[in-house]
């Protein structure tokens, strides 16, 4: 998979795209993701990404003409199977649509800024907008590094257990059931017996129920969904 980022500050990934299971999905050659820095492709000596807005009002806006320009020049290299905006309007990011996105080869993702970004730029070029909840951040970045990490980890080979992802929270609308390690026992708080006896089928069996108990009383809208 290829994913290049379009962004104003791209010295905000060296920490989340640096370690842990992105770093290892990098050097494994699973994923290549590409920075590109919107300020790059600034018109003008003064290299402006952001102008006031037309009509008035508090806030800067990302203009159109360098993103458009950065959008241009990686299009006329690659061939996108998305070209993604995180914006709070959009889609909300759930695991369907990490499962969804983790299949994809080439995607095209753009970070917001300040009061966001010239609306025509949505309208000529962006093909899906995701959100990661309903509130604002400072900037699109951190989203991103969240989409980011959530469709990376699905992909074949990058985990060391495959196998894993599949048990995670709202793999089949459900929450994750109770983990345990060792120690068996520790402040007087024991691990079931259950997870002891060796029985897969049992097993399998108890952290099911405790799936659907937990998601019940958590997050019970998730059994509504289909």
């Amino acid at each position: 998979m290829q994913i290049d980022i379009l962004t104003l500050f791209p010295e905000m990934f060296q920490g989340p795209f640096d370690h842990s299971i992105i770093n290892r999905a990098k050097q494994k050659d699973i994923v290549k993701i590409n920075l590109i820095n919107i300020r790059d492709y600034a018109i003008g000596k003064h290299r402006q990404v952001d102008d006031s807005q037309y009509g008035g009002g508090s806030g800067m806006v990302m203009m159109v003409g360098p993103i458009s320009n950065c959008i241009e020049d990686l299009k006329s290299k690659n061939t996108y199977d998305e070209i993604i905006y995180m914006s709070p309007d959009g889609d909300l990011l759930d695991q369907q649509t990490a499962n969804h996105y983790s299949t994809f080869d080439k995607l095209l993702i753009l970070c917001g800024h300040y009061k966001g970004i010239d609306e025509r730029i949505r309208e000529m070029y962006i093909t899906k907008e995701i959100s990661v909840g309903d509130y604002v951040l400072s900037g699109g970045e951190l989203a991103v590094a969240i989409f980011t990490d959530a469709i990376v980890r699905l992909i074949p080979g990058v985990l060391n257990d495959e196998t894993s992802a599949l048990s995670d929270s709202f793999q089949n609308n459900l929450l994750s059931p109770p983990a345990y390690t060792r120690p068996y026992e520790f402040k007087g708080l024991k691990v079931p017996d259950i997870l002891l006896s060796g029985h897969e089928k049992n097993i399998e069996q108890w952290r099911t129920e405790k799936a659907i108990e937990r998601t019940k009383s958590r997050r019970p809208g998730l059994l509504e969904k289909e």
